[in-house]
């Protein structure tokens, strides 16, 4: 957006600003404008950053989460059949 606005015409505006607000009220409006840009920019970085988390663990080793679930219940169902295998030997 500042790349099609020329020096001519940053002078205006601020020229502008100058008549309307006055100089005694120009650094407060830009204190309060930097402020809110401050915000703006670690509200956008915090929601950048959660993203990025929750990404990497789901795409950082989206097979080896599945591997692992996989074996945990592979390894119930074979300890319930052990289980299973043991109370038949008790009643024989």
């Amino acid at each position: 957006m500042l790349l099609f606005i020329s020096g001519a015409e940053i002078v205006f505006v601020f020229f502008i600003v100058l008549l309307v607000f006055g100089a005694d009220k120009i650094p407060s409006i830009a204190r309060t404008l930097a402020k809110g840009m401050t915000q703006v920019r670690q509200a956008t970085n915090d929601i950048k950053s959660e993203i990025q988390k929750s990404v990497d663990v789901d795409v950082e080793n989206p097979t080896k989460t599945l591997a692992k679930d996989f074996t945990n219940e592979v390894d119930k169902v074979k300890k319930d059949f052990d289980d299973l295998g043991d109370s038949i030997k008790r009643d024989l």
